[in-house]
């Protein structure tokens, strides 16, 4: 498949609500395997369509936890607990910042079948799926940053880039 140009905190698109998918084309196939694939290449542990200058409410994950998850149309459903730590983002590059986040998330979507799926998220799965539920709203996470971005080190960079 294709690496995509990850866009920039600056870009407009980022800023933009996303639409609904309503069916699952080859086309849209193909842009969940190259977000796969971009997500790696960038080392990243999350990516949602706006990053890549798709509009579509398409998530993918992979935390290392065995699974690859892919969210189409997700709604977080249930929040509880919260968690403070560094987070960065691919569209925000060598930046990162202390964000607080549920600890413990339900989020409802579909997956790359169009079938319905719910997905129980707990520590970094948790901050990543409401990371990129974000992005299709068009909010970046500096806006949630409390006190002020940090230049990212290599090792933030590679743990935190979701």
């Amino acid at each position: 498949m294709a690496i995509r140009q990850v866009r920039t905190i600056g870009d407009e698109i980022l800023t933009k609500a996303c639409k609904p998918v309503k069916e699952m084309t080859p086309r849209t196939r193909e842009l969940i395997e190259d977000m796969f694939d971009t997500m790696y290449e960038a080392n990243g542990v999350g990516l949602a369509a706006p990053q890549v200058g798709i509009l579509k409410q398409i998530v993918v994950i992979d935390v290392e936890d065995g699974e690859q998850y892919v969210l189409i149309n997700p709604e977080i459903v249930e929040t509880s607990g919260s968690q403070t730590g560094v987070e960065g983002c691919l569209s925000v590059p060598g930046k990162c910042g202390q964000v607080t986040r549920p600890d413990h998330v339900v989020v409802r979507a579909l997956n790359e079948e169009m079938e319905p799926v719910e997905i129980t998220g707990d520590g970094l799965l948790a901050r990543c799926i409401c990371h990129e539920c974000d992005h299709l709203k068009g909010s970046l996470y500096v806006d949630l940053v409390e006190g002020e971005l940090m230049d990212q080190d290599a090792e933030a960079a590679e743990d935190e880039g979701i």
